[in-house]
């Protein structure tokens, strides 16, 4: 299977699409812009468009270049340009599936964090992360603080920076603690946490965090829906003991209430021995807009 966006000469204009990831319906979910034919930009003018979109994430669709990809994608906040992340991923994906670019199936994308598997369905996709990776995080207390809230609302230890290609720092807290969240960017920056700040509750009856992803990236900035972060979240709940240590567990992530974008993230986790090995996360993927868009 072969991508039909290949390389291509310069272009004046380029055609693109807006389309909103892990949404349940249009209009929720987290807005992205997916660029086509974009083999032929340099980095510079990626941002500058990433910029003019000024949505959380722009995908720039290439032909591939390691063996067994389907596609390569450059992801840009409108501030910088990221190895991975979550809803471009899924995004991207379905787009090229859904404007017959490519076959629905299983696709190989390649990005900076290597070539990742995309699964893509009718009504979206589901992506495989990268290797989990987990860290200790900065005392629970320090990052409350953080992000405006106090140290009795946090729950548990330290907090623990895990990732499937991104890492987050997980800050656990009461479920009515979640939506005071403000972020202080200053001492999120002295802390070091890595690419952002998931700050969720965690409902054992359904399996579903409550979350808001403060990015990094994005300046501190909220977050509708973070796939790496959705994915990083099931790293952190089986080092928790909060799901099996063993297996496959499924669970669902929340996000965007508190912005008016709601989104839903289906995620699993698998582990061995009492660590995430894989992880998984999936969403719809509705199209709202089409057009071209100048090359700067």
């Amino acid at each position: 299977m072969e991508v039909t966006v290949g390389a291509v000469p310069p272009r004046d204009a380029l055609d693109y699409e807006i389309v909103d990831v892990f949404a349940p319906g249009a209009f929720a979910g987290n807005p992205l812009a997916v660029v086509f034919d974009a083999d032929g930009l340099s980095t510079e003018q990626c941002q500058a468009l990433a910029f003019e979109f000024h949505l959380s994430e722009t995908s720039f669709l290439c032909a591939p270049t390691e063996p067994g990809a389907d596609y390569r994608v450059r992801i840009f906040t409108p501030f910088a340009e990221l190895p991975f992340a979550g809803h471009p991923s899924v995004g991207a994906a379905h787009t090229l599936v859904r404007t017959g670019r490519l076959g629905a199936g299983t696709l190989r994308q390649e990005c900076g964090a290597g070539v990742l598997d995309v699964e893509v369905d009718g009504d979206g996709a589901r992506l495989s992360g990268g290797r989990p990776t987990l860290e200790d995080g900065p005392a629970a207390a320090e990052l409350a603080a953080a992000v405006g809230l106090s140290a009795a609302d946090a729950m548990g230890g330290p907090a623990d920076v895990a990732g499937c290609g991104l890492p987050f720092a997980y800050l656990s807290v009461a479920p009515g603690a979640v939506d005071r969240a403000v972020p202080d960017q200053a001492a999120l920056d002295a802390l070091g946490v890595g690419e952002g700040v998931s700050v969720l509750s965690w409902d054992a009856a359904t399996s579903t965090a409550y979350a808001r992803v403060f990015a990094g990236d994005l300046r501190w900035g909220e977050d509708p829906a973070t796939g790496s972060a959705a994915l990083g979240t099931g790293v952190w709940l089986v080092e928790a003991g909060l799901l099996a240590g063993e297996g496959t567990s499924s669970y669902v992530v929340r996000q965007g209430e508190k912005l008016g974008r709601p989104s839903v993230l289906e995620c699993t986790v698998t582990a061995s021995d009492g660590k995430a090995v894989a992880a998984t996360v999936r969403g719809a993927v509705v199209p709202i807009a089409s057009g071209r868009i100048r090359v700067p």
